[in-house]
């Protein structure tokens, strides 16, 4: 026991009324090193304001911000079989999976959920990277194909927000074989003729990138988000070249078109919710009503006295006819017409 730490000092602090710092009142910036403040920095979505550093956010916390007013509906997972392999490493399979369900309060890394973005009734599929690095899964592969499911059968938009390390290896084969699932999935939403839309955060690697996450009708990704199937370093290794700066973030797959835009997470709402509008047609003026047939004004035309106005037959034309040529002064008797 160490009398000062445990008890002198406290004894200190009570005496002249200093109170304990909470540990997490400052965050330091993982680029530039600035101390901001924690509160600052989660009303901000969890985006450091200065140098607009994107950490990582939880999938509830997501979605919180995402939908109108955070209110949105979860979608429960189906049931699959746990460690069907039996698998161990340093740990049974079994005991890493109890160990990040205690810890992040989820199932697997997938969250379905359902509400409304700016009044549009939508349906969107998260992962989350603190459930063992958002890794794919039988789980995670069912809870995708759920969400492509109930988005056909309500007839809405799809939004994927993608952050994942790839295929889980615990699993073996049976991760590897939700690539083309999930890929059937999003076949069934493009036949529906739903918008299926797309955002790669950090990081968005392996299997993941290889199948659904590249398959959108719009891809968006956050800013510095690490997007590509193997990792810069063994990619160079392989190749035995040096990658150009930036490969793989965002900016580099933009400027290269991998990816259709880069959007700050504070503006994601708004730049989805018009996406979906031109997609869906809902920009249109439903309200517009058909225009009146045209009338043909004639009162330029004087009329002839004691005449009424001829009305063509509606499959006549009323073009006038060309004026008959009078007869030569040769006595030359007109023909009759007909």
């Amino acid at each position: 026991m160490n009398w000062i730490t445990n008890y002198v000092r406290p004894r200190l602090n009570s005496m002249l009324g200093r109170r304990e710092t909470p540990e997490n009142l400052w965050i330091k910036c993982p680029e530039t090193g600035e101390m901001v403040f924690h509160a600052d920095v989660e009303e901000n979505q969890w985006v450091i304001p200065v140098s607009g550093h994107h950490m990582k956010i939880t999938a509830r916390e997501r979605l919180r911000h995402f939908y109108d007013d955070g209110a949105f509906e979860e979608i429960a997972n189906p049931e699959v079989p746990q460690d069907p392999l039996r698998f161990r490493d340093q740990k049974k399979y079994a005991d890493r999976l109890r160990e990040n369900r205690l810890k992040t309060g989820l199932e697997d890394s997938i969250i379905n959920a359902t509400g409304t973005l700016e009044g549009m009734r939508i349906v969107t599929t998260v992962h989350d990277f603190s459930f063992m690095g958002g890794s794919l899964g039988m789980a995670a592969g069912e809870a995708i194909i759920r969400g492509f499911e109930t988005a056909v059968e309500r007839k809405c938009p799809m939004v994927l927000f993608a952050a994942s390390g790839g295929a889980r290896m615990q699993e073996g084969i049976l991760s590897l074989m939700q690539l083309p699932r999930t890929t059937v999935a999003v076949e069934m939403l493009k036949e529906a003729g739903l918008p299926y839309i797309v955002v790669l955060t950090n990081p968005t690697t392996g299997g993941v990138s290889a199948s659904y996450a590249m398959l959108g009708d719009i891809h968006i990704a956050e800013p510095g988000a690490v997007i590509g199937f193997a990792g810069a370093r063994v990619i160079e290794q392989t190749i035995r070249e040096k990658l150009p700066e930036g490969f793989q973030r965002a900016e580099y797959l933009l400027d290269h078109g991998m990816v259709d835009m880069v959007v700050p997470r504070p503006e994601l709402r708004p730049t989805i919710a018009r996406l979906l509008r031109i997609l869906t047609g809902k920009d249109a003026l439903v309200t517009e009503e058909p225009a009146e047939p045209a009338v043909i004004d004639n009162s330029d035309t004087a009329p002839v006295a004691g005449l009424e106005p001829a009305v063509a037959p509606a499959n006549v034309s009323a073009e006038p006819e060309p004026p008959q040529r009078e007869p030569a002064e040769t006595g030359q008797k007109p023909s009759p017409s007909f």
